[in-house]
């Protein structure tokens, strides 16, 4: 696997696949920097061994050019967190990118227009991933959140590197902790699946129990198997149309010897609201006009004990309707055992847009080993599908 450590940058121009797809407020304004802040360590190395960057992104599904999705309004916030002047070009191929591109000194960073102005960036396309390529000397590709798709500037634009093409800190972060968690993790392996269907994390259910020794399912699945082991749910989230496949889940797991842990008690409530009446109740006895929104204090226990005799930690998902105040205790509860556990010496790691959603809202972020930075690049991952953007470079 080619990382940057496998290249010196010395008066070459790094041509680098970020993940600049960052959400801006009314005012154009980024509201969220993670993404950037991601990306620095690789193009400040770059820039350090006395090279340039040219960075290319996407933003948001333009239909053509739109000026609301155009880079020119993250110019500022990307020079405030590198420290370092941005150049901005009005598109990413033709004679402005290319003369951009080859006016770069050493230590500067040019960034180009929204690849996806231009339909051949999601079409695959060839020749456009070649106009993209005479950009720079080599390609880094420090995107993962776009790993999963075989776009021209993630995977198609690969093949005019033969031996100049790496991935970047990040991408290779990301691909290290994917297997630490799927490979080479510590025993005993746990896995938290929460949110609210089976069906969406089937692939991932029947892929990871090969590789964990203990399952947590949590949040609106949970009614799917417990209805299928013949408890009442009452109005709970459930699809009735997968009660076998969860049973037949926890066959496997059986036969697997994976311990599957499922809550035992739930905070109930008589409307999906905050202030809605709540009482804690069994999970198979839940009433008729009463649906499960969080679990509750003998779950948070119970999973509390799990998590701590665990030495790698998979968390995908929250255990209840965290939005809600009165219904994000179980997910805290779970995001502090899996702090303390981390805190003693596991490893932890965190994917899928809900679950990164809480840890970023209640302050797990530095309390875990890894944040993952792709939602559907870290669930094909989870599958065990192979992603173009990873194989590409690996060809």
């Amino acid at each position: 696997m080619k990382t940057l450590n496998d290249f010196n940058f010395e008066s070459k121009k790094a041509l680098i696949r970020v993940d600049f797809n960052v959400p801006l407020n009314e005012n154009f304004e980024v509201s969220d920097a993670t993404r950037i802040i991601s990306a620095k360590p690789t193009i400040i190395k770059i820039l350090e061994d006395g090279g340039s960057c040219i960075l290319m992104s996407h933003l948001g599904r333009p239909k053509g050019v739109e000026d609301k999705y155009s880079l020119k309004h993250i110019v500022s916030t990307i020079e405030d967190v590198l420290g370092v002047e941005v150049k901005f070009v009005e598109n990413c191929v033709g004679s402005k990118a290319e003369e951009a591109a080859a006016n770069l000194k050493p230590g500067e960073i040019l960034l180009l227009e929204n690849l996806r102005f231009h339909a051949e960036e999601t079409a695959g396309d060839k020749a456009f991933a070649e106009q993209l390529s005479k950009l720079g000397d080599i390609y880094v590709n420090d995107a993962f959140g776009t790993a999963h798709r075989a776009h021209a500037s993630t995977t198609i634009i690969a093949q005019f590197f033969t031996d100049h093409k790496c991935f970047g800190n990040l991408l290779a972060q990301e691909i290290e902790s994917i297997r630490k968690v799927m490979e080479t993790g510590e025993k005993p392996v746990l896995a938290v699946l929460g949110g609210a269907k089976v069906s969406s994390k089937i692939t991932i259910i029947e892929n990871i129990l090969d590789k964990v020794d203990h399952l947590i399912i949590g949040g609106g699945m949970t009614y799917t198997f417990v209805k299928a082991q013949g408890g009442s749910v009452g109005d709970s989230i459930c699809e009735d149309d997968k009660m076998e496949l969860a049973l037949e889940i926890l066959k496997q797991a059986k036969a697997k010897n994976v311990q599957i842990h499922l809550p035992v008690d739930v905070i109930a409530a008589n409307d999906f609201a905050n202030d809605a009446e709540t009482k804690i109740v069994d999970v198979d006895v839940i009433p008729d006009g009463w649906q499960g929104l969080d679990c509750g204090p003998k779950s948070k226990a119970i999973f509390h004990d799990v998590v701590m005799q665990c030495k790698t930690i998979l968390w995908n998902g929250p255990l209840g309707v965290f939005e809600m105040e009165n219904f994000a205790g179980g997910t805290i509860a779970l995001g502090n055992s899996i702090a303390e556990a981390t805190k003693n010496g596991a490893f932890s790691l965190v994917g899928g847009g809900d679950s990164v959603a809480a840890v970023k809202q209640f302050g797990f972020e530095k309390k875990v080993s890894y944040v993952s930075t792709g939602g559907g690049a870290m669930l094909e991952s989870l599958e065990g599908k192979t992603l173009p953007g990873i194989a590409a470079i690996l060809e």
